[in-house]
């Protein structure tokens, strides 16, 4: 038998992750963990919705999740600057610095709603959760309360569907997921939330902006600044990372990084 080869770990500047909802039933715990193993950074953001605790009905943490927790603490501890950001679905729990779940406790050295990110090559990037931008109905707190307990029934129906999946393979995505997918897409599809985020980063004097919430990676200059979305760990898988010399990439759990168009083409998270 040969040998097994673990891979490299790959030592990137710095590492965005959006919208990871550890403790959800849609969390792919398994998947960030792999990735996490496999990407470090000097600098690893958690651009919000890190954590999704707040619904004792749906919350679901298993020994994968503390691993997560574990490593993070690990390289914050080693001298990385991790850096936690409040997004819609955990603002009360990091308010509270933790106490909600013993696992959250020392995760972060700081905890933000917003910085200014300093790329390697001189630009400037306002970074966020993203959940500001939505549209005004969207952004009173029943709405995110209700979203995540329809989000958390369909992907538990979609667990007990999932012998449909064999027919596909076991990473194909089941009805309830694709059904998710799709309508977020559709909320989603004039894109006016993009042009919202980069009037705030050209306000605030940035080159551009960086962001989760939406579930939608994405990294391109549309609306006259770099607009970059990390994506999520429910759907996508993705993360934003730049290296050593500031250029931006997005990559998915599993492959390279690739061209942002084509990622996103791909995915079909382009409108």
């Amino acid at each position: 038998m040969e040998p097994c080869t673990i891979p490299p770990v790959r030592r990137l500047r710095s590492l965005f992750l959006s919208d990871l909802h550890l403790g959800a039933p849609g969390c792919r715990a398994e998947a960030i963990l792999d990735f996490l193993r496999r990407h470090d950074a000097d600098t690893i953001c958690l651009v919000g919705d890190t954590f999704d605790l707040w619904d004792p009905m749906f919350t679901h943490w298993s020994d994968a999740h503390d691993r997560i927790v574990g490593l993070l603490r690990d390289r914050a501890a080693a001298g990385r600057q991790v850096v936690l950001l409040v997004g819609n679905h955990d603002r009360a729990l990091l308010t509270d610095r933790g106490k909600a779940h013993p696992a959250v406790a020392g995760l972060a050295a700081a905890v933000r709603h917003d910085f200014v990110h300093h790329a390697a090559d001189g630009q400037r990037y306002l970074v966020l959760h993203g959940d500001v931008c939505d549209a005004r109905l969207l952004r009173f707190h029943v709405w995110t309360r209700l979203g995540s307990r329809t989000d958390s029934f369909l992907r538990l129906l979609d667990r007990g569907l999932r012998r449909m999946r064999l027919r596909f393979g076991p990473e194909a995505r089941g009805p309830m997921e694709l059904a998710i997918c799709a309508l977020n897409g559709l909320m989603y599809r004039g894109r006016r939330h993009e042009r919202r985020l980069v009037q705030l980063a050209r306000a605030a004097g940035c080159h551009g902006v960086i962001c989760g919430h939406f579930h939608i990676a994405a990294l391109h200059d549309d609306h006259g600044l770099r607009y970059a979305n990390c994506g999520d760990w429910t759907d996508s898988c993705t993360a934003l990372i730049e290296d050593h010399g500031g250029t931006l990439a997005l990559v998915a759990h599993g492959a390279a990084p690739a061209p942002a168009r084509a990622l996103a083409t791909a995915q079909g998270t382009r409108p």
